[in-house]
């Protein structure tokens, strides 16, 4: 019969052994397996432990492996992205027709303004006037109108600030007609608009004897609620 001293003392060295062994597959494991190093790493980066990470596998440390990893990684690829202005929406909280001109012009001050493209002055004069056929008194006369008649268009920022954001352009003379153009957003429709504009030139013109618009797809519903 075996004593019960060896047989503590075989046990002893066999675990020792099996100590040893399985600490040292750890190591080579380590050192040769580079999908090891890619995983740890990958635990660093989804910071599951900040600082030197650290996975205990009995008396086995398991650190963290430095040095870039064999394994290729796909990037994402940007190249064919670009921006498309078309699809940008126009998000504002406007404010409402009952909120006070303070509010209105705070909201609408975040608005561009409709450019106007002439620096042509305001000429003011009462309707009935008779005033000749020029381009420079068709400017003039637009641009009071676009003051007296303010409420239609998006000049002002209390106008914008509540959606208002439409503009009147000159576009060219075409003989005794006065052709514009429009653009943004208007509360009225645009043939009221429209309408609204001529009869003022032709009130203080009397040779125009119409006001037309440059393109007639602009006039409809559809073109004035896509506009910005």
């Amino acid at each position: 019969a075996v004593s019960p001293k060896i047989t503590f003392v075989f046990y002893t060295m066999v675990s020792k052994i099996y100590l040893i062994l399985v600490q040292a597959l750890i190591s080579c494991s380590l050192s040769s397996s580079s999908e090891t190093a890619f995983l740890v790493n990958q635990f660093r980066k989804d910071d599951i432990h900040r600082g030197s990470i650290s996975k205990t596998f009995g008396t086995a440390s398991l650190p963290f492996v430095s040095g870039p990893s064999s394994f290729p990684r796909k990037m994402a690829d940007w190249s064919d992205f670009a921006y498309d202005d078309e699809d940008e929406v126009l998000d504002v909280d406007f404010a409402d027709e009952n909120d006070s001109q303070e509010f209105k012009a705070q909201v609408g001050m975040g608005l561009e303004a409709p450019e106007i493209f002439s620096d042509a002055a305001a000429i003011m004069v009462p309707q009935g006037s008779v005033l000749p056929l020029t381009v420079d008194n068709v400017e003039g006369v637009l641009q009071a109108c676009r003051d007296e008649i303010g409420t239609m268009f998006g000049y002002s920022a209390e106008n914008r600030g509540v959606g208002i954001t439409g503009g009147v352009d000159f576009v060219e003379l075409d003989g005794p007609i006065v052709v514009l153009s429009l653009k943004g957003r208007f509360w009225h429709e645009r043939t009221t608009v429209l309408a609204r504009v001529g009869a003022y030139i032709m009130g203080r013109i009397p040779e125009v004897i119409d006001v037309v618009i440059d393109d007639p797809e602009t006039l409809t519903l559809e073109a004035n609620e896509a506009a910005m």
